[in-house]
């Protein structure tokens, strides 16, 4: 097999520095062991994305340059999609890392401490701050590129695994309302367990039916001669794990009716975990779901078709509705996060085939979704209660308590406008440009019903992103929030966020001649 490690580098980079981060935090002083454990982290990431440029960009490599059959795949799509979610992730550690005037960042300083007790009081007052954070963050990131350039239906389940085990622990390590993060991480793994369960019986199922588990090899092309050699009875086996695989990745999507996980793990996860989980997992689930769609043979299932767009319009129904009851912040983000995985999939499949002509479309909604995710929570993280007594403590995420933030702190009241209309797809920022490609390349399939929904739900989003915007400009000020100074990452990460989704609005065709 002609199997190119070149290709594969920016992964070595990523999953190597995080397996040389657990010695870091073993062997490194305390004192040294934050900045260390930082600065290597971004610093894989940008020696990876410098890689992963160089191969597609600069065509160092030409890609695919693996053979039909390999575990892995050097394509366009896979490459893209590695590079978004590494830019993804630079912001995000950003904001992971990021700690406030008063010296404490968003997760428990011992997570293995119980909430309340006298250990986690010793901890706090000693200021104790674990770092094993950034080595579970690069694993995950490691499962998320192998996910999305993954060939193989068993490599795509142990990368499935790569990313999800991470996040699991890091959703159950907030700082405060732990009792609420461990609910919510426990919450995520027996869902997640569900997911991961069903795509792999579909994966088994597949390869009863077909022999092999290699996304290449299923023979779609020769279905007359393989239904006479095998019978009825393969093609039914062929179909349950195509709808399998298919649950099992709608699950990590947010996909209505398997969205369930999505709001409580939102809430109660660490809000850095939960901007990098939102928009680095919805990448990779997607991307993932395409590669499955599009070779396990949906034009032989045409009944598939309209699975996914019923399943599309539910989800649009349900995070439009849902997030307009919501006051808490992170919850209507999650819910919005569920209605985006809508509009995308309107645009999947079409006329009986995978809409492989649009990806292009798909992969810069992705990209401009995940941009402005890790911004609104990155400003989520600096916006925080004042008790009675005008001590700050935790997170204020109860939407009216952001009133006035326009009048108190206007950069940050900008910031997070710019981005609340880039989700509503407001002309002149790149959520604008997102959905136009994205609901014209489903226009074009035949989904135009399901276009003017998704156009007519938009609007109905914008109503909740509209309230917290009046919110921030045409309330008084609240004297029970407080905007904490802190060491600057993430207000480089939002900053940066911002001006990506001004510009990815005004100059939409320079990364879509990039995809294309």
């Amino acid at each position: 097999m002609d199997f190119n490690w070149l290709v594969i580098s920016p992964i070595i980079i990523i999953l190597g520095t995080g397996v040389l981060q657990v010695l870091f935090e073993a062997f490194v002083p305390a004192r040294a062991r934050r900045l260390t454990q930082l600065v290597s982290s971004l610093l894989a990431v940008v020696a990876a994305l410098v890689m992963t440029a160089l191969i597609d960009i600069w065509g160092l490599v030409d890609a695919p340059t693996f053979v039909a059959g390999s575990d892995m795949l050097g394509d366009h799509v896979g490459i893209f999609a590695s590079m978004a979610l590494l830019l993804i992730a630079f912001l995000a550690i950003m904001v992971i890392a990021d700690r406030t005037s008063q010296l404490d960042g968003a997760f428990a300083g011992q997570p293995a401490d119980r909430p309340g007790s006298s250990d986690e009081s010793l901890t706090n007052r000693l200021n104790y701050q674990r770092t094993e954070f950034y080595p579970l963050v690069l694993f995950s990131l490691g499962g998320m590129l192998v996910f999305v350039q993954a060939a193989s239906l068993l490599t795509m389940f142990v990368a499935l695994e790569v990313m999800s085990l991470p996040l699991y622990i890091l959703a159950a390590s907030a700082r405060r309302q732990r009792l609420i993060s461990q609910e919510a991480a426990i919450k995520y793994f027996i869902l997640g367990a569900f997911s991961s369960a069903f795509f792999l019986m579909g994966t088994a199922f597949l390869y009863g039916a077909l022999g092999n588990i290699n996304l290449a090899l299923i023979p779609a092309n020769r279905l007359p001669e393989f239904l006479g050699q095998y019978g009825l009875n393969v093609l039914l086996l062929w179909f349950v794990g195509a709808l399998l695989v298919t649950v099992g990745l709608l699950f990590k999507v947010a996909a209505a009716p398997f969205h369930a996980w999505t709001p409580d793990v939102y809430q109660g996860a660490p809000t850095p975990i939960t901007g990098f989980m939102a928009a680095g997992v919805k990448i990779a689930a997607f991307v993932a779901l395409l590669r499955v769609l599009a070779t396990t043979a949906v034009a032989l299932f045409p009944y598939m078709q309209t699975m996914i767009w019923v399943i599309a319009v539910l989800t649009i129904v349900v995070g439009t509705v849902m997030g307009l009851r919501q006051n808490d912040i992170k919850r209507m983000l999650a819910y919005s996060s569920i209605a985006h995985a809508g509009f995308l999939l309107i645009a999947v499949v079409g006329k009986g085939t995978v809409v492989t002509g649009n990806v292009g479309a798909l992969l810069f909604y992705l990209l401009t979704y995940g941009i402005a995710t890790i911004g609104a929570f990155g400003i989520i993280t600096l916006v925080r209660n004042r008790d009675g007594e005008g001590n700050i403590t935790g997170e204020a995420t109860d939407m009216s308590k952001w009133a006035g933030l326009g009048k108190t702190n206007p950069w940050l009241a900008a910031s997070m406008s710019v981005l609340l209309l880039s989700f509503a797809g407001i002309p002149l920022t790149a959520g604008f440009m997102a959905k136009f490609w994205v609901f014209a390349s489903a226009a074009s399939q035949g989904g135009t019903l399901l276009v003017v929904i998704a156009v007519l739900a938009s609007a109905a989003t914008a109503v909740f992103y509209f309230r917290l915007i009046r919110t921030m400009y045409f309330l008084a000020p609240s004297e029970k929030i407080a905007v904490v100074t802190s060491e600057g990452l993430s207000s480089f990460a939002i900053t940066v966020s911002v001006l990506l989704t001004v510009l990815l609005g005004l100059f939409p065709t320079v990364v879509m001649n990039l995809i294309s």
